[in-house]
């Protein structure tokens, strides 16, 4: 089975994302005859002497007309290695909510940078919200390398200024790359005229990160979505637990708790579609089967005895605002953390950030549309919740509005 891997690019407006999205798909051919060739027609028709890339993935209409990617495209390729989705979030600070959505589940982010400007404002922002993400892998695209004639000096430049401020974040697993989106170098082929560049092509690393071990595979949690009783001839007794692992390993035989009631028992069989498999991990959907019989309904945890989530009715966490009424202490939200849903309040807002110098502003009564702050939220029942840290699916919560269903927040639990 084909590996995924998610990932989301990020950089300054006109710094080449969708032209590198592009070159993308072309090299590794996942393109259709038909819409490349309504590219080529368009890119005639602008007056360009080149095929303009970008053209594959700006979908809205009013980004093409401008040039600027405004919603998050979410594009699908693949090569023999691997399966990809990317999600192409926009640069502009008004719209940091679509980049926290996109980047959210990636497992990798592509920071480009421009190599006649260097690193910008953009360059640091995007770099800290993937690193306020968790995402674990980073790779640096110098992109428009043909503009600075392939100068290494260049490349290496921006690559050490880089490292100098991406020592204050944690992200472990930071590469570099010099590329030409507009001309391929080093994107899916090798570049000829940076022949002192010894490193991997972006595909190649794309294909080969290794990113088994991005999920929590320590903390057993598996949170229930739905329960499954058929009550059919052939299965009359039959009850199963579906979801989505959480982190860590079941296996069958394992001894499991019950959260919040506290029950244990031990795991019959786990269920992989039709198929019973010995063993099921993070991030995959199955259906359990318990020896005994409880009443366990969604929204309950099923994790190991020796390692529980503690109960939690106070939770600080980081909170990514997304709605145009802002976010102030004292207003209720509708608050899901996997499958459960609790009714929850805003106590306090400790401080924002400002993202362009990832200062902390105190004494901040309210959290704005796309601005990240410090909050505290009481809920009105227990939630059992990892730090993010630890783990990205336990450690999240959305926030929603009762009134209208919207969700309003995107929050990382500290």
């Amino acid at each position: 089975m084909n590996q995924l891997l998610r990932f989301t690019t990020a950089g300054s407006v006109d710094d080449g994302k969708s032209t590198l999205i592009g070159r993308l798909l072309y090299d590794s051919k996942s393109i259709f005859e038909d819409q490349l060739e309504a590219v080529q027609a368009s890119s005639t028709k602008k007056g360009f002497d080149y095929i303009d890339l970008s053209m594959l993935t700006d979908g809205l209409k009013s980004e093409r007309e401008q040039g600027i990617t405004i919603d998050v495209a979410y594009r699908y390729f693949n090569t023999p290695k691997r399966k990809f989705i990317i999600a192409d979030t926009p640069g502009h600070i008004q719209y940091t909510r679509n980049m926290v959505t996109g980047a959210s589940t990636a497992n990798l982010a592509i920071i480009l940078i421009d190599a006649r400007k260097g690193l910008v404002e953009q360059t640091y922002r995007h770099s800290f919200i993937a690193s306020l993400l968790k995402i674990p892998h980073i790779i640096v695209c110098i992109n428009k390398m043909d503009l600075v004639d392939y100068d290494q000096k260049v490349f290496e430049k921006i690559e050490e200024q880089y490292k100098a401020f991406s020592s204050k974040l944690e992200v472990h697993d930071i590469q570099f790359v010099p590329i030409s989106a507009l001309n391929g170098d080093n994107v899916v082929n090798r570049s000829k005229k940076m022949t002192w560049y010894g490193g991997a092509t972006l595909l190649h690393i794309l294909e080969n990160v290794h990113i088994e071990s991005d999920h929590n595979h320590i903390d057993a949690r598996f949170p229930v979505q739905y329960v499954i009783r058929p009550q059919t001839k052939e299965n009359p007794d039959f009850r199963g637990y579906a979801g989505r692992v959480g982190g860590g390993i079941f296996r069958a035989g394992d001894e499991v708790v019950i959260l919040p009631s506290g029950f244990s028992s031990r795991i019959k069989e786990i269920r992989l579609g039709e198929e019973v498999v010995k063993e099921a991990f993070a991030p995959m959907s199955v259906t359990m089967t318990l020896e005994d019989e409880f009443d366990i309904s969604r929204g309950d945890i099923i994790a190991k005895p020796g390692n529980q989530p503690e109960p939690k009715q106070d939770l600080e966490m980081m909170v990514c605002w997304m709605s145009q009424k802002p976010l102030n202490v004292s207003s209720k939200y509708v608050v899901k953390h996997t499958t459960k849903e609790v009714k929850g309040i805003c106590k306090a807002i400790q401080y924002k950030l400002d993202i362009s110098t990832l200062q902390r502003v105190p004494d901040a009564s309210e959290l704005q549309m796309n601005e990240i702050g410090k909050v505290q939220l009481r809920v009105s029942q227990p939630l059992f919740p990892d730090i993010y840290r630890r783990n990205r699916i336990t450690g999240s919560v959305i926030l929603v509005e009762e009134g209208t269903n919207e969700t309003v927040g995107a929050g990382m639990i500290v």
